[in-house]
Formats: C-alpha cells, sequence, structure tokens
C-alpha cells in the first residue's frame, strides 16, 4: 500500500513563490487545506516530518499537475489517495479542509493504517 498526497498548487518555482506570497498576504483565502496543516510558510512543520517518518508506510507527495501528468487522473484537490491495486480516496478535500489542526489529520491517516 501506498499513500498519495495531492497538494491543491502546481509544482515550479513561480507557483512556490506565488504559494508563499498567499500565504503571507491573504492566509485566510489559500486554497491548500494540506499545505496549511502540513507546512509553515517557508518549510515543512516538524510534527509533520516527524509522523511520515516513522508511519511506516510508503508516501508520496505531488502537486496537482504532476500527479495528473504521472497517473492520468483528476480529483478535487487537495486530496489523501490510498493507491494498493486501485486508488481509492482515503481523505477527500472536504474532510482535509474540516480539520483544525496537524494532529487532527495524523490521527486520521493513524486510524486508516490500522
Amino acid at each position: 500500500m501506498k499513500l498519495i498526497f495531492v497538494y491543491n498548487a502546481d509544482s515550479g518555482p513561480m507557483s512556490g513563490l506565488f504559494d508563499i506570497g498567499h500565504k503571507i498576504i491573504s492566509p485566510g483565502t489559500y486554497s491548500c487545506g494540506l499545505c496549511k496543516l502540513t507546512f509553515d510558510t517557508f518549510a515543512e512543520k516538524q510534527a509533520w516530518r516527524a509522523f511520515r517518518e516513522s508511519a511506516g508506510v510508503e508516501m508520496e507527495f505531488l502537486h496537482r499537475d504532476e500527479f495528473e501528468k504521472k497517473y492520468g487522473r483528476t480529483f478535487d484537490y487537495p486530496v489523501i489517495l490510498r493507491k494498493e491495486a486501485e486508488i481509492e480516496i482515503l481523505l477527500s478535500k472536504k474532510e482535509i479542509d474540516g480539520f483544525g489542526h496537524l494532529d487532527d489529520l495524523i490521527e486520521k491517516i493513524r486510524e486508516s493504517l490500522k
């Protein structure tokens, strides 16, 4: 099993700069709940890094353009997918956007791995 995390952002340096600016200028309107939970303005949150390094499951992290090019599928982003024989939604955009804190996301992922 592999978990695929797809951010609601495109890859590339210009997109990255735009995202940082958006987080600083108007964080309330930033459209990637997964980014908000797992990253500070400039770097990955330490608690998230510790979780993903110790989770014991393969994880892949992609921007939406990278995901669509690699897998030829689209979803409502952000999304967390589970890939075994097929790709299925583990956590939808609505669920991700509903988490108030990183700990909520981590707990839900841990529960799904049991």
